[in-house]
């Protein structure tokens, strides 16, 4: 798997432009949601390549990243006569990066495209790395395939109309970056003031935490070994986020990482020794920023049994991404049900549950 570029622009018109003059195709497809579409896509009025571009508009949010939606995107593709020499732009969050990667490489076998993110949870997470996919039967991306973007073009223009919920979505997976990288980059990370927000500060971290990202990919493209620690906060946050679907109370997945994020440092501690302190410290931030996830005991059960579903899992067990300590990664560590359940009860002692 090659590398994809990452590219931060101010100009993103003339930068898709300029991408898309080395290439030869014969149709080019614009993807968006409903949302991006309204919002985002007018910020490309200038790109005189994407002036007679298709237009796909799919329905906004995660839960519509299904294989109804994966189906709709193909048969635009196939009423409007793509060819494996057609190019598309998936433009939008992780919803629309991760389902349009997917349509792209599985049409015709695969045709080319590039992600513009237009949130700061797409451009950290899943716009970067290859990954690709929907969700299927309850879970999360549980069907896809890696293959990267032939580039991605990341824009401070998107960003300065979120709202403060959706940068904090994406300021979860940074903070885990963080915890896998080195103690200054964690640290710098815990002292950014969203009741203020630096929205300079906010980009120059964004663009050191894409770099780790990048880093880790180009080692381990297909998730073999420390691609792993890319999963740090995922596997519970998957069972939160499942599980808020069933409530019928859709949490970000950001959220759902960051509260992850502890109960994961929580089995951290456990079996590593990863420190308290740290564990109160991110607990901190978190609880003034993000709030809970309300649990109870009742529910111990069925978030276990999500988590035994997880793609990472090899045999019974449940797999964990842990740290010894920030930048001190473990991969492939196992827990018994009795120890997450152990993680939770602590998690709503932290939290106040």
């Amino acid at each position: 798997m090659s590398k994809q570029p990452v590219i931060f622009t101010q100009n993103i018109s003339e930068s898709i432009d300029e991408i898309l003059s080395r290439y030869s195709y014969d149709k080019l497809f614009v993807l968006t949601d409903r949302n991006t579409f309204k919002f985002a896509f007018p910020l490309l009025e200038n790109s005189k390549l994407c002036s007679n571009a298709e237009q796909i508009i799919i329905e906004a949010d995660d839960t519509h990243k299904n294989l109804e939606a994966l189906t709709s995107v193909w048969k635009i593709l196939s009423d409007k006569h793509a060819t494996r020499r057609s190019f598309m732009i998936n433009l939008g969050g992780g919803m629309v990066t991760d389902l349009g990667g997917f349509a792209a490489s599985t049409f015709k076998r695969g045709i080319r495209y590039i992600n513009i993110p237009t949130t700061l949870l797409g451009a950290v997470d899943a716009a970067v790395g290859g990954k690709t996919g929907i969700n299927f039967n309850g879970l999360k991306n549980e069907i896809g395939v890696f293959n990267p973007a032939e580039s991605v073009l990341i824009s401070t223009v998107f960003f300065k109309t979120l709202s403060r919920e959706h940068l904090l979505s994406g300021y979860a997976e940074m903070l885990k970056h963080g915890l896998i990288s080195t103690p200054d980059t964690y640290n710098k990370l815990l002292t950014l003031d969203f009741s203020d927000l630096d929205l300079d500060k906010l980009l120059g971290l964004l663009e050191e935490s894409v770099k780790v990202k990048e880093h880790i990919v180009e080692v381990d493209p297909f998730e073999k070994n420390i691609r792993k620690s890319l999963n740090l906060g995922h596997t519970v946050g998957h069972a939160f986020e499942s599980l808020s679907h069933e409530r019928k109370s859709p949490i970000q997945h950001g959220y759902a990482v960051a509260w992850g994020l502890i109960c994961e440092l929580l089995l951290s501690h456990m079996h590593l020794g990863f420190p308290v302190e740290r564990i109160r410290q991110l607990s901190t931030f978190i609880a003034d920023n993000y709030g809970a996830f309300p649990i109870t005991c009742e529910d111990y059960d069925s978030l276990y049994e999500k988590m035994t579903h997880d793609k990472k899992n090899e045999s019974d067990s449940v797999n964990f991404t842990l740290l010894k300590d920030v930048g001190i990664v473990e991969i492939n560590q196992t827990a018994t049900k009795e120890e997450i359940c152990t993680a939770f009860d602590l998690y709503r002692d932290l939290f106040h549950l």
